[in-house]
């Protein structure tokens, strides 16, 4: 495939007019006619992901294996990656760049994670933003300790919902220190929002949930956080997916005190399980308790721009009991994906892409909600994800689906034992309306 080519119609009008012709084809006057290249006619122009999608579909009638349409969500997405982000990061420069243990001769690695935290900030509506966790789930673990640590160590108590990922949940518990901390809330897995806040005393640390939730549902936020706070306790949101910030209120703006999400969508792809990233953001408040390394900007002695790590509060750089935490991984060079793709995106491309998931995934569930035997189970409002009622197992539709070339979506069974033939469906941008129509006839087929 050849390179990615930056120039628009005015660059190239302002290259004709320097060297002072008015068309391209006067730079080939002089080769005969006869010889040369003809006029051809070509389609109107369309975007980087349709022209990709068309050479993919060529590209299947070389392979015996085919691609599948992918409706499985449950905490990592199938997103379009434009070409441009792995191109840039997997310059040497950036590819290579490990950690700043030498800070001042860092500069470029940095100023990316720099740019990153300051992107991620506006994407949250927070005000700090650390580079970075090892993924969401660990972030999430974190948000708990530094709660934690915030109440300075009083407070042992975590509430967390049952509708925060489930995995997310197991790590917690296998992450946090073994008897220190009362982990409770998501025993009920029918709790609410109002059986949480009933929860909350003078021992609660932190309540942790997710919204959207992880069955895709929108929360009911106003008055949680004053709620929590009520009682002394932080505010923790997993902003999963991430990409429903392009158009949902982001949690700094209904007063959440640490947030946290998977920053894989930002650009990484789902790359079989990993490399993710970590986000964490949290209020200037409790900056000082925050783990992880904060990139910070200052002026040199010559009053030049330069970057440095103004906080690094992992027991790698500084005594362990004065630690925050002993984390010692962050991913560097995800962040950096996410900031390009951040950079790429920009405010408006954030919101397009969170539209369009948001309109077909009510789109698919509007056409699976009319077949027979099949029922949308949905309480409110949902931003790309939501729970499908299957007239069989989920398993055995999941193995219909893939010999069709469709790879369907998540068994809550496996989670939640009550969510009997229970699909959890996702739509991103990478599904068209031809597949989601496909997916719908295949369903009420296999139905």
């Amino acid at each position: 495939m050849s390179p990615y080519l930056p120039q628009t119609e005015n660059d190239r009008r302002t290259m004709l007019e320097t060297i002072g012709l008015s068309s391209v084809e006067e730079l080939f006057e002089d080769v005969p006619e006869q010889h040369r290249f003809p006029t051809l006619n070509l389609p109107g122009a369309v975007s980087e992901m349709e022209i990709l999608n068309e050479l993919y579909g060529m590209a299947l009638k070389n392979s015996s294996t085919g691609c599948y349409a992918t409706f499985l969500g449950a905490g990592a997405y199938n997103h379009f990656v434009p070409s441009a982000v792995p191109a840039m990061a997997s310059r040497g420069e950036f590819l290579t760049a490990y950690t700043p243990y030498q800070p001042e001769v860092s500069q470029g690695t940095l100023q990316a994670a720099f740019e990153y935290q300051s992107m991620i900030a506006e994407l949250t509506g927070m005000e700090v933003v650390n580079a970075s966790h090892y993924d969401g789930a660990t972030s999430m673990a974190e948000a708990a300790i530094m709660s934690h640590n915030v109440g300075r160590g009083k407070r042992n108590k975590i509430i967390v919902s049952p509708r925060v990922d489930p995995q997310y949940r197991q790590v917690m518990r296998t992450y946090l220190p073994a008897g220190q901390l009362l982990i409770t809330g998501d025993e009920d897995l029918n709790a609410g929002l109002g059986d949480l806040k009933a929860m909350l005393d003078g021992e609660t640390a932190c309540l942790i949930v997710q919204n959207p939730d992880f069955f895709g549902q929108l929360l009911d936020v106003d008055g949680l956080a004053e709620a929590v706070h009520e009682v002394g306790a932080l505010l923790v949101v997993v902003a999963n997916p991430i990409h429903s910030l392009g158009l949902l209120k982001p949690p700094g703006e209904y007063g959440a005190d640490i947030v946290v999400a998977e920053g894989q969508p930002l650009g990484a792809g789902l790359n079989f399980g990993g490399p993710y990233l970590g986000v964490f953001a949290a209020t200037m408040k409790h900056v000082r308790k925050m783990p992880g390394r904060l990139v910070g900007e200052t002026v040199d002695v010559d009053g030049a721009r330069g970057f440095v790590l103004t906080l690094a509060p992992r027991e790698q750089h500084i005594r362990r009991e004065k630690a925050t935490s002993n984390i010692c991984t962050n991913q560097g060079l995800i962040a950096l994906i996410a900031g390009m793709y951040l950079a790429y995106m920009g405010k408006g491309g954030m919101q397009n892409v969170a539209e369009i998931c948001y309109h077909r995934a009510h789109y698919a569930a509007a056409g699976i909600d009319k077949l027979d035997r099949y029922q949308v189970i949905s309480s409110g409002h949902f931003f790309n994800e939501f729970v499908v009622q299957c007239p069989k197992p989920v398993d055995e539709i999941n193995q219909a689906l893939l010999e069709e070339g469709i790879l369907g979506g998540y068994d809550l069974q496996l989670d939640y034992p009550e969510a009997v033939n229970q699909m959890l469906v996702c739509v991103t941008e990478m599904n068209d309306r031809m597949q989601i129509d496909r997916l719908i006839q295949v369903l009420g087929q296999i139905g």
